[in-house]
């Protein structure tokens, strides 16, 4: 079991790093660019960009993370190699809980949501709307961004605590 933790302690660094840095855009420019423009541009392109994010490039890092992370951990804690596992463990929770369960539980409703509207010729009720929106949907972001870079973290103090090979 100790030849394969380290291949998939990788895996679930390049899978969380990913999962981090596509929350990470939203927080730092995808948001911010969208609050800029029109409103009623910025709900049709985020209609468009939710729709499109359901893929299979994208899939991996969001639902393989988890998973990657407590195989990744299990296979630690069987090579006796505790204190890594248990900061795998905890980034694994960070990922499912605050990273995926949120996402599912917060942001897709709202995704959903959003997608069922009709955007208004009007700007300021169309600013309404996306104001409404985006501020809610930035706080959830913004804590799964946390999250997820929190459990890079993690990951990170765990390859410190590895034992060589």
């Amino acid at each position: 079991m100790t030849a394969l933790t380290r291949p998939l302690a990788l895996i679930s660094l390049l899978l969380a790093s990913a999962l981090f840095g596509f929350f990470y855009a939203w927080v730092c420019s995808t948001m911010w660019g969208l609050d800029a423009a029109d409103p009623r541009v910025a709900i049709t392109a985020m209609q468009a960009m939710n729709a499109s994010v359901r893929n299979a490039v994208f899939a991996p890092a969001f639902f393989g993370t988890s998973i990657a992370c407590l195989i990744t951990t299990i296979a630690l804690a069987l090579s006796a190699q505790h204190t890594a596992a248990v900061w795998f463990g905890i980034a694994t929770l960070l990922v499912a809980v605050l990273g995926v369960f949120l996402t599912m539980a917060v942001n897709v409703p709202m995704n959903e949501a959003l997608a069922l509207i009709e955007v208004p010729a009007d700007i300021e009720e169309a600013r309404q709307i996306w104001m409404a929106y985006s501020t809610d949907w930035q706080i959830w972001n913004q804590t799964r961004t946390i999250a997820t870079g929190l459990a890079v973290l993690c990951i990170g103090i765990a390859f410190l605590k590895m034992k060589r090979a």
